[in-house]
């Protein structure tokens, strides 16, 4: 989920209480606030621990609110995971460490810290493209022997490593795909579903999708995965969360312009995402007045 800001920068919480209830209401059946996508790194920790009291308020037992807590110091994550907690989060979102490039015993020890530090479920998080480094497949089996680590957000586009992770983990360990545009190949390997991005504006298309692949209908499936393709990719022509909040804006929906060091999209930029999303049903509920 993407965290609307006002017009002079700060959080507008009032709206992302609107936001969070429109994604439910469009297809989405959990919300991740403060991800990369929520723009956590501009975040301050009073910032996103009130984001996760007020999310939840709005949403009560409709959905579930992950709290991207984690980040690379060990310490002060755990201090923002207990604090989540205590604010009403329902889970963790856990992300590899960036910067700090650490072994995998230092990751399974990272992990198990913060998997420990509350009695929340913790989802795990691979994203090698803005970490720099890759969580194996023998780590991430290792942290499912962990009681509340629960499943794991996959973004490293290596299918054969995510295909492990899915045979290899217990039964009840849930991988979701971290790509909109790799949701069809990993359901079809018996994943759970998707953490998305693309939710945000066609997310009753992204759950018909899965809905078919569920049914064991891949013909249908596949041709949904198909038409949505250029509109999963497009969102990532700049950096994320840069298109998304664009296209919500479009729309109506208005979430503000990302905080620096993120920016608006350049006019060229603007002008292929509008060609883009033309091509497109916006299924968003917009709020009027």
């Amino acid at each position: 989920m993407v965290t609307p800001f006002d017009a002079e920068g700060q959080v507008d919480y009032e709206q992302a209480k609107r936001l969070a209830v429109a994604l439910l209401d469009s297809g989405s059946d959990g919300l991740v606030v403060t991800g990369t996508t929520g723009e956590g790194p501009a975040l301050s920790m009073d910032e996103k621990a009130r984001l996760y009291g007020e999310v939840k308020d709005a949403i009560g037992d409709r959905g579930a609110v992950i709290a991207g807590t984690s980040d690379n110091n060990t310490t002060a994550s755990i201090e923002l995971s207990k604090e989540a907690e205590r604010v009403g989060a329902d889970a963790l979102l856990l992300t590899v460490p960036a910067y700090n490039k650490p072994p995998q015993e230092g990751l399974y020890r990272h992990f198990k810290a913060l998997a420990e530090c509350t009695n929340l479920p913790g989802m795990l998080y691979n994203v090698p493209s803005r970490t720099s480094l890759n969580m194996t497949n023998e780590t991430t089996v290792r942290l499912s022997g962990i009681d509340n680590i629960i499943g794991i957000k996959e973004a490293s586009s290596d299918p054969v490593q995510i295909a492990r992770v899915i045979r290899d983990t217990p039964d009840d360990f849930r991988v979701w795909s971290g790509n909109d545009d790799e949701t069809f190949g990993i359901m079809s390997m018996g994943g759970f579903g998707v953490v998305s991005v693309a939710a945000h504006l066609v997310g009753n298309q992204i759950k018909q999708m899965m809905g078919y692949t569920l049914e064991g209908d891949v013909e249908a499936a596949g041709a949904e995965h198909l038409r949505l393709l250029d509109i999963f990719k497009g969102l990532f022509i700049v950096s994320n969360p840069i298109p998304v909040k664009y296209g919500l804006n479009r729309s109506g929906f208005r979430v503000g312009e990302p905080r620096l060091p993120l920016v608006p999209p350049d006019e060229k930029t603007a002008a292929q995402l509008d060609a883009l999303l033309d091509r497109y049903d916006i299924d968003i509920p917009v709020p009027t007045g």
